[in-house]
């Protein structure tokens, strides 16, 4: 691993904290609310969108259950990986600090460049459209909802969560604790009518259960991305590590909290959804858990849409809350602007950072809808993540001296390796798409920003001028690192 100076850089003319202490993230994040950011991202509109696009790739209901099984499995693992690099390098950032300290600046600016611009902002603009769609539906009773109304309803949760998440910290993380409780609840709701279902004999979805099903390599991969979007943000606790209480103790004690338990939901909603509708109408249903309330609960049926508002606005909100980390983070280490990596004086949150990454999330949500948007997330997710472990399986082979207060067995981030180059490569090799050599096409393009403005400083002389009086109206300050 890259050896780390220990000491901060010295303060720049457009540092106002010079000659006094610099300021530090709070460490506000304990267990429960580890457990909430985790699960509170991972619960958003995946499991009441995708269960039909799983079932679609994979043709049967038996082979969908165990698509969303493995894809519980893969999270479980990824996570554990994730957690024993973050007792070895403590630091916030997830895959970006880990790709920097491992393997060195260029690639980490990749991701940071790919995070930042593309990934973060474009998945916060899903998710809050999915969102603005269930929020004003009940407005528009008997027909869609006007695209500009959508938009400007997705716009507002991007303000609002950009207005929470710069005040304070401890706002925005328990705003995530009552909205994993209440999704979790609906959740129960969907199981608990499906074990009912199931009681009266409602099973006709599980005979021959295996028939009509795809065994293709590519049509798999994808199947894997459709379930592994409703799993996205298993790895959010590793963005915030510097802000967790107990980091050694509480990072892999919630991933084994949390992503067990929203596995076991996962299938028990799925098997909900096969015993109220066949896979034919489940396939056609359009939104799986808006056609499920239409059928168990009747009247009652508006539940399932504002429990699905409810479930996307605190995924919107833990996706902002790690996002806006990964920008604050780069901008540290000198891949961002300087502007990005301070700090509100009062309130001690990252708001130059949260306020650019509502700023990107905006203009997507303006700029179009994201039809493709899970298929080509994952593929990109996937590339650093199977980068980010063949990290630790480095640091493992060739560290193995480094302090660690967890140690994964060495079998499990083979196993996800393994799993990330498959999920890079299935889908090109079986069902090739321009799109994706758009995307590493964008990935590379940052080669023509890293050169002149990180490897060799080349900053226009306006820009310490603007840093200045950026501080002096947002009111923020560098920071330092808290490397517990």
């Amino acid at each position: 691993m890259r050896k780390r100076k220990t000491t901060d850089p010295p303060p720049s003319p457009a540092d106002p904290s010079e000659g006094r202490e610099k300021l530090r993230l709070k460490q506000e994040v304990g267990l429960i609310s580890g457990v909430s950011l985790i699960a509170g991202t991972m619960i958003g509109s995946g499991i009441f969108m995708s269960p039909e696009w799983v079932l679609h790739h994979m043709g049967s209901p038996a082979s969908s259950l165990l698509i969303w099984a493995a894809c519980g499995v893969l999270a479980t693992f990824g996570a554990l990986s994730y957690a024993e690099l973050g007792t070895v390098i403590k630091e916030s950032g997830g895959e970006y600090i880990y790709i920097l300290r491992i393997f060195g600046s260029f690639p980490a600016f990749l991701f940071a460049y790919t995070s930042v611009i593309l990934v973060r902002p474009a998945g916060l603009a899903a998710v809050c459209l999915s969102f603005a769609e269930y929020a004003v539906a009940p407005f528009y009773p008997g027909c869609s909802s006007p695209q500009a109304v959508v938009k400007c309803a997705a716009a507002a949760c991007i303000l609002v969560l950009a207005i929470i998440n710069c005040l304070n910290v401890r706002l925005a993380t328990s705003i995530m604790n009552v909205f994993t409780a209440a999704k979790l609840l609906a959740l129960l709701v969907i199981v608990a009518g499906g074990m009912v279902l199931l009681a009266k004999g409602q099973t006709q979805s599980f005979q021959n259960a295996f028939q009509n099903t795809t065994a293709g390599i590519g049509t798999v991969g994808v199947a894997f991305y459709q379930g592994l979007w409703s799993y996205d943000g298993w790895n959010n606790l590793n963005y915030v590590t510097e802000e967790l209480k107990k980091p050694e103790v509480t990072l892999p004690r919630a991933v084994m909290i949390a992503i067990p338990l929203v596995t076991c939901l996962y299938l028990l909603v799925n098997v909900s959804y096969f015993a109220a509708m066949t896979p034919t109408e489940l396939l056609t249903s359009g939104a799986v858990a808006v056609t499920w309330g239409d059928k168990v609960l009747g009247s009652w049926a508006w539940l399932i849409s504002l429990s699905v508002a409810l479930s996307t606005f605190g995924s919107s909100n833990g996706t902002f809350f790690s996002g806006g980390r990964v920008c604050y983070i780069a901008a540290r280490e000198g891949h961002m602007p300087e502007i990005l990596s301070m700090a509100h004086v009062r309130c001690l949150t990252p708001s130059p950072a949260l306020l650019f990454t509502s700023a990107m999330s905006l203009v997507m949500v303006m700029s179009g809808n994201f039809t493709s948007i899970v298929n080509f997330f994952s593929f990109i997710a996937w590339f650093f993540y199977g980068m980010t472990i063949s990290g630790l399986l480095y640091l493992k082979i060739k560290k193995p001296e480094l302090p660690r207060s967890y140690k994964v067995p060495i079998i499990i981030p083979i196993i996800v390796l393994m799993a990330a180059v498959y999920l890079v490569l299935a889908p090109i090799i079986d069902q090739p798409q321009i799109e994706f050599l758009y995307i590493v096409l964008f990935v590379f393009s940052g080669v023509i920003l890293y050169f002149p403005l990180v490897r060799f400083k080349r900053h226009p002389r306006f820009l310490q001028r603007v840093t200045l009086q950026l501080q002096l109206f947002l009111e923020v300050a560098p920071t330092a690192r808290d490397v517990n």
